[in-house]
């Protein structure tokens, strides 16, 4: 299944998707209206390698919550992902087995390349 969690408020993301003309059959999630699950985050950490890859420190309560002072293990990133939408980083393309993380110009050109083949 291909699959885009994202945040529907976010013009980023919306601009990314707009961007790519994605094709049918996409299922979007918006992570702040329907949560991730356990399962859904060791699916992309399956795919990504690690969860750190999928951390988000640009997320207002990175620094609220003194986590920028704090060495975090692989368990505490899924934790806190799990816990609180704005830690994924945005926005996620699981394609034919492949993950797409973030917003980066090199990751969305990446994504765009094997979306127009």
């Amino acid at each position: 299944m291909n699959k885009v969690y994202h945040l529907s408020n976010c013009g980023t993301c919306a601009k990314i998707i707009k961007s790519l003309n994605m094709p049918g059959g996409f299922v979007y999630q918006n992570i702040k209206e329907e949560k991730i699950t356990t399962q859904q985050i060791e699916a992309m950490h399956k795919l990504a390698g690690n969860y750190e890859a999928l951390f988000s420190r640009r997320a207002m309560k990175y620094r609220q919550l003194g986590l920028n002072e704090m060495q975090l293990t692989e368990a505490d990133y899924k934790k806190y992902i799990l816990e609180e939408y704005t830690f994924l980083k945005r926005p996620v393309f699981m394609v034919n087995n492949q993950i797409f993380i973030g917003n980066a110009k090199k990751t969305v050109e990446a994504l765009a390349i094997l979306l127009s083949s």
